[in-house]
């Protein structure tokens, strides 16, 4: 009678405790304090008691098929920053302060190597958004995933105190866009498309920059956290927006009292030459819009006299941005009303 292993069904619990001996290393100098070592079956997380009423906020997320971009350059070492960026990046916009990230990691077969990239790139983004890498769960499924395949799943958990006074967006407030590092983690499913169709090869040079197309696909999210949570804090900012699937025409208006309507003047909006280049490739203006960031990860609402502010606030971070509009009273017209074109 034929034997059977868990092994020859190709699962390796071998190359499993090989990777989690591996990311022990890496995760050491992440840990903070009042957290548990991984290798436990949950992970614990001690809150700072300096809340006056403390609200946990979560977020799960991944990154869709910009996986496929990581495989096609054959780059895994910077896919788990943007894993991170897009929950906290979600977190943050409600004032929370991310405290714990857990990642989940699924596979047709798993490659150390490229399993301990894709979690050194997970380390990076919570140092960046300054959070514990509590633990995670890496899933080898043979036959439901090819064998260079793999997918990424995250779940954050932030902290806010909501007995701090939040203002109301109101009308003459203004919008602004803080940079974005690129395309981030959205819209990738239609560049692929572009690529495919109109046969682009992913070594070639996006006109006016001296980047290829591969390297402005795989540049990695920004991550908002230390600028937009010192915004709050310094009562700066009154609300703001990730700009991330559905553009900003679908996430804007997810921050704004139904009464009010965001007017945008797309002369002011610097759109930068990747997306000029995609714009070129036979997307429509509106579709742009409804797709990707276009510029600007992150949208935020101020008041007037802030402006100076936050400009000042957003250089201490080398983060630029611009003034694209302002907030009007709505009627029953729709959320969002876009004047003028891009030049």
């Amino acid at each position: 009678m034929k034997k059977f292993s868990y092994s020859n069904s190709g699962v390796s619990i071998d190359k499993g405790n090989q990777f989690v001996s591996q990311i022990k290393k890496l995760l050491k100098k992440n840990k903070k304090k009042g957290s548990t070592d991984i290798g436990g079956f949950a992970g614990k997380y001690k809150i700072n008691q300096k809340y006056k009423n403390p609200t946990l906020i979560a977020a799960t997320d991944g990154v869709g098929t910009k996986l496929y971009i990581a495989n096609m350059l054959n780059k895994h070492d910077t896919i788990g920053i943007d894993l991170v960026a897009m929950c906290v990046n979600d977190i943050i916009v409600t004032g929370a302060k991310p405290l714990f990230f857990l990642d989940y990691i699924a596979t047709g077969k798993l490659e150390v190597g490229k399993a301990v990239k894709i979690v050194k790139g997970i380390v990076k983004g919570c140092e960046l958004a300054n959070c514990d890498l509590l633990g995670g769960e890496t899933a080898e499924m043979p036959e439901f995933y090819s064998e260079k395949k793999y997918d990424l799943a995250g779940f954050c958990v932030g902290i806010v105190d909501d007995s701090k006074k939040i203002q109301r967006p109101k009308t003459n407030d203004l919008i602004v866009g803080i940079e974005s590092s690129g395309i981030h983690s959205n819209g990738y499913s239609l560049i692929r498309k572009i690529l495919k169709t109109n046969k682009i090869k992913i070594n070639k040079i996006v006109p006016g920059t001296n980047k290829t197309v591969g390297k402005h696909l795989i540049e990695p999210t920004k991550i908002y956290v230390d600028p937009i949570l010192e915004l709050y804090r310094r009562n700066i900012i009154k609300t703001s927006a990730h700009i991330t699937g559905g553009g900003i025409i679908e996430n804007l208006p997810r921050v704004l009292p139904k009464n009010i309507q965001s007017n945008i003047d797309l002369n002011k909006w610097k759109l930068p030459k990747l997306y000029k280049w995609i714009k070129s490739q036979g997307v429509t203006q509106k579709e742009m819009l409804r797709t990707f960031n276009c510029g600007y990860g992150m949208i935020v609402i101020i008041d007037k006299k802030n402006h100076t502010r936050l400009k000042q606030t957003l250089k201490k971070y080398k983060l630029s941005s611009d003034i694209l509009g302002t907030l009007k009273n709505k009627g029953v017209s729709e959320s969002i009303l876009f004047n003028n074109a891009w030049n």
